[in-house]
């Protein structure tokens, strides 16, 4: 872990101390190097799962995954972030940077945690640099009213959850994740106890967010700059599904009963958020509601409580955090140019811009899960377990496909066919440098079909 946290926080004397001029490929290079190095994290070497590096921290088979993600986007953001910050002056660059690279250590740092309260206190940290990044950074004057929802939505929620924590290590004795996977499931008989549960996993419900307590995703989404939006979309998200993984793990299958509700939920939201996607005028807030309706499906797989639901959701996550990723890519190339985000002024780019929009294309069919990419592979993994469990189910996740599959193709038609608006009369051509990152979106996506079972190694 040290291999990692070291070149990290390293990254931040090279933001403040390389020459303006050699300020972006230096920091470019430096995270290309932290994001090799993560790569050694697909190697377990441990007989349990765990491959520990110290008493509070270790990775497994489900942490590793999103570990490697989390590095990967670092480089990924700086790359988006350029054309953003052009003419900013050089201060505001340097904090720029280092406020994405703070970011990247409290998310490794809470991955990576088995003590319990250290994992609270990163989850919480990352808060800090991403309201920044979007009340400071943000398009619109809205961001400040975007920064308040996020804020508080999940304040609000993990304020409990921190009292739920400590009653938890005073009653056990413990706050190691590794003890308490092992110890017996909690028995939750008496209403006291279903309080506590519901004050475990509420914060992680808002955090992916559960349909009902979303409003603040959009928002945010869609007032972030680019490499906000990245971040949120691709692993802030995950920290919800993650969490969920690991506190479910304590309560065995003895509470099903209790995820009922929430599942239900999940499987509703995938319907309402898909549906105001085919109603929404607006790109971001489009992928934003996108994100509402795939974490859905997560949800339902984490509740569900089986090997196949479990292994879903950690596929979708991490194909999801790839594909939304690269949406916002694409939409942020489309708003430097044209200066809107409403669909029916930017429309009919493919005659301009053709490579980008082969880009958007194999985008919209990762989003809409296409066979044989990792999208599908979750998709599927879950509706079976939800199928196994309930055959009722089959109505619900049976029409968010299909309202996913309409909006996708929506977004895609509306941007890239039909004629060019007439007040588009001269258009930058695209850079290199967006496709290269674009190509570092798709091609992760691309081999994991060679080899999925790096993302969905994992036993119940």
């Amino acid at each position: 872990m040290l291999k990692i946290l070291i070149p990290t926080v390293m990254l931040v004397p090279t933001i403040w101390l390389t020459p303006p001029k050699w300020l972006w490929p230096a920091t470019l290079a430096h995270s290309l190097l932290i994001t090799l190095i993560s790569f050694t994290w697909f190697k377990f070497t441990s007989e349990s799962g765990w491959y520990f590096i110290n008493s509070h921290m270790a990775t497994d088979p489900v942490s590793s995954p999103l570990l490697i993600l989390s590095c990967w986007l670092l480089p990924l953001m700086i790359l988006a972030s350029q054309n953003h910050l052009a003419h900013e002056p050089m201060n505001r660059q340097r904090l720029y940077l280092t406020l994405l690279t703070s970011l990247q250590f409290f998310l490794v740092m809470a991955f990576s945690a088995t003590e319990i309260l250290l994992f609270y206190i990163m989850f919480e940290a990352t808060l800090i640099p991403t309201l920044i990044l979007i009340t400071r950074w943000g398009n619109q004057k809205e961001r400040l009213n975007a920064g308040n929802y996020f804020l508080f939505y999940t304040l609000a929620a993990s304020l409990p959850l921190l009292i739920a924590l400590l009653l938890n290590k005073q009653a056990t004795g413990t706050g190691s994740l590794l003890a308490l996977c092992y110890s017996e499931p909690t028995s939750l008989m008496y209403l006291k106890d279903k309080l506590w549960w519901t004050a475990c996993i509420f914060a992680f419900l808002v955090k992916l967010p559960l349909y009902g307590f979303h409003l603040w995703l959009p928002k945010a989404h869609v007032e972030a700059p680019i490499a906000g939006s990245m971040i949120l979309a691709a692993v802030l998200l995950k920290l919800g599904g993650y969490g969920m993984l690991r506190m479910t793990s304590m309560f065995g299958t003895s509470t099903t009963t209790l995820y009922y509700p929430f599942l239900i939920l999940g499987l509703w939201g995938v319907i309402m958020t898909g549906s105001v996607c085919l109603r929404q005028p607006d790109l971001k807030a489009i992928i934003a509601y996108s994100s509402v309706s795939h974490m859905g499906l997560v949800i339902a797989g984490i509740l569900i409580q089986t090997s196949w639901g479990l292994s879903g959701a950690m596929v979708l996550m991490i194909a999801h955090g790839l594909t939304s990723s690269a949406y916002f890519c694409l939409a942020n190339s489309n708003y430097e140019r044209t200066h809107t985000r409403t669909l029916l002024l930017a429309r009919g780019l493919q005659m301009i811009l053709p490579l980008m929009t082969a880009w958007w294309f194999i985008s919209t069919l990762a989003n809409l899960a296409l066979p044989p990419l990792p999208n599908l592979m979750g998709e599927l993994l879950i509706i079976s377990a939800l199928f196994d469990w309930s055959w009722w189910t089959l109505a619900l996740t049976g029409t968010g496909t299909l309202i996913t599959a309409a909006y996708s193709l929506y977004m895609f038609i509306m941007t890239q066919r039909g004629p060019l608006p007439k007040h588009i009369i001269s258009i930058d051509p695209t850079h290199t440098r967006e496709h290269l990152l674009i190509i570092l979106h798709l091609i992760p996506l691309l081999l994991l079909i060679i080899k999925p079972e790096l993302i969905w190694a994992w036993t119940a």
